[in-house]
């Protein structure tokens, strides 16, 4: 179970504790931040054992990297981290040519959404199909534009934060943004049987 929320004051000390080697105090920003890197993951990889397989080794690098840390975003730092764990299973997954379409099943055990329980039952069928479709679309992507997307319209971060966690430039983040979004567009409106009846365009 993930903890709540650290406030800026709360990690800094946590933080603090760790790089004296507190192992408590990095399993508590691990529990704070373990579901996001898991979202984060999943959504790039499309493979369960390979997302978890990525954030533990990204919480391994973090902890021997953590003296490196200059401070600013803990959380964006920690993520580019993930995102580059990423990349490199994404390119030793092309190396070694074992891309399957297997690999793009998912139980709903493991789905990495959320219930609201304000919601019926019908209607939360609907969104876990558009969820799924859309998901579906972000896996067609260019990996350098599924990544922005996923940082910018699933989880909310700002383009400024988007720059610093993938180490490009805010001109560049814009555009990939920009052309993922037209591309996901046009693939909804492309398969519009896919959507959930609610969400189908009509004439």
């Amino acid at each position: 179970m993930s903890h709540a929320a650290l406030n800026a004051t709360e990690e800094e000390a946590i933080i603090q504790q760790a790089l004296h080697d507190d192992i408590n105090a990095f399993n508590r920003l691990v529990e704070t931040y373990e579901r996001l890197a898991y979202s984060v993951a999943y959504r790039m990889l499309q493979n369960q054992e390979q997302a978890t397989d990525a954030v533990q080794e990204s919480f391994i690098k973090a902890f021997r990297a953590l003296k490196t840390f200059r401070g600013g975003s803990f959380k964006s730092w920690l993520m580019r981290i993930v995102t580059n764990t990423c990349y490199d299973t994404l390119r030793a997954r092309k190396r070694q040519n074992t891309d399957n379409l297997n690999d793009l099943a998912e139980s709903d055990e493991h789905a990495p959404y959320f219930i609201d329980r304000a919601e019926s039952p019908g209607e939360y069928a609907e969104r876990m199909e558009l969820n799924r479709l859309i998901d579906q679309a972000i896996a067609t992507l260019p990996e350098d534009q599924r990544i922005v997307i996923l940082l910018c319209d699933v989880h909310g971060y700002a383009y400024e934060e988007i720059c610093e966690i993938t180490g490009v430039p805010m001109g560049t983040v814009k555009s990939r943004i920009s052309r993922a979004r037209g591309k996901l567009r046009d693939y909804l409106l492309a398969n519009p049987e896919l959507l959930p009846s609610a969400f189908r365009p009509t004439a």
